[in-house]
């Protein structure tokens, strides 16, 4: 990205899990920054943070941090970027959204650039990142829609703790270390830290994932209904989730059944797999290679395999799809749009 014009970059949350990654992104992309500002809350404001072989000093976010700023990266929750995105546009700002606070309003283009990255020029001054386990499923299932269709989705995922925070992480390791030792798990943070009822996850599974709705799903569970929906630009696609936290740090897995519209060739549909942007395909049953937690953490890719017709319906597939939900679930996604508006401009 050498020969462009220099970018004043800002980075909401920058002592968060995903704010970490988009700096560290940043870097290692060489993204064309002039000036690179750090916020977060008054908490973390003067913590310095390495960047390019300087430190950068976080300060407070407020209303007034944006002037100047051509993009802005928010990872700060929802609440943070309700009160500061619309300050940064009017200060001039592209604001990218990590949160779900503007995915679903009709105005905010949601992006994945494998799938729709035309949207990203509709934008009114914000664009959207969304839900870290729709990203890895829509940009695995964009070549299959285009050449196919798709009339229904369903999907269960295996989510990582780090999708709920640092603190989940430290509290599963705890947890793993009492029981094996013996003692009790003591949970108090999942599924959810603003809940009364807490559930152990260390050696265990617990199918929610943020908090319960009338209709019996998670928001979660919502999220990626709605989401797949917006950003493969197709209300018709039937949807339906069941979301599941387990005990590992990095990485969502997810078993995905789709129903086509056309007859498939399975060899066709690998190729068209192993093809897709940002997809790897790891499908050898015979040699047991398959896309696992462990091997996509750290990694910028999206990993494929189990690909396999159904046995009760021809036109479907099964598939297991794996990613770093720090990375290309919210991050690398968030850079990938900055770098496409870099580009444009």
């Amino acid at each position: 990205m050498s020969n462009q014009k220099l970018f004043n970059i800002a980075v909401v949350g920058a002592t968060g899990a995903v704010g970490e990654q988009i700096i560290r992104l940043l870097e290692q992309r060489n993204f064309p920054i002039k000036e690179l500002k750090l916020l977060s809350s008054a908490r973390s404001a003067g913590v310095k943070i390495p960047f390019k072989g300087q430190e950068v000093t976080v300060q407070e976010a407020t209303p007034d941090s944006f002037e100047g700023v051509d993009i802005a990266l928010f990872s700060a929750g929802g609440d943070v970027t309700k009160a500061l995105a619309p300050h940064a546009v009017n200060a001039g700002a592209i604001c990218i959204d990590n949160t779900s606070a503007y995915r679903m309003d009709p105005d905010t283009p949601l992006v994945v650039p494998e799938v729709n990255v035309d949207k990203i020029n509709e934008h009114k001054g914000i664009i959207a990142n969304p839900n870290c386990s729709t990203i890895q499923m829509v940009a695995t299932l964009k070549p299959l829609y285009d050449r196919y269709g798709i009339s229904r989705i369903i999907v269960s995922t295996y989510q990582a703790v780090s999708g709920a925070g640092a603190k989940a992480i430290h509290e599963m390791l705890r947890q793993s270390k009492e029981v094996l030792a013996g003692n009790d798990a003591n949970p108090d943070i999942l599924p959810v830290g603003s809940l009364p009822v807490k559930h152990q996850i260390a050696f265990n599974a617990i199918p929610q994932i943020d908090k319960f709705l009338d209709n019996g799903f998670t928001n979660e569970e919502m999220k990626m209904i709605l989401e797949t929906k917006k950003i493969m630009g197709d209300e018709s696609i039937e949807v339906t989730a069941t979301c599941v936290r387990i005990p590992v740090v990095y990485g969502h897995s997810e078993s995905v059944y789709v129903e086509l519209k056309e007859d498939f060739d399975v060899e066709e549909v690998k190729t068209l797999l192993a093809d897709a942007p940002g997809i790897v395909l790891v499908d050898n049953p015979a040699e047991q290679q398959y896309p696992l937690a462990t091997d996509a953490a750290g990694k910028l890719e999206t990993f494929v395999g189990r690909v396999r017709r159904d046995l009760s319906n021809p036109k479907a597939l099964n598939m297991w799809i794996v990613s770093d939900n720090l990375l290309k679930g919210a991050a690398w996604n968030a850079v990938q749009i900055a770098e496409y508006i870099a580009i444009e401009q």
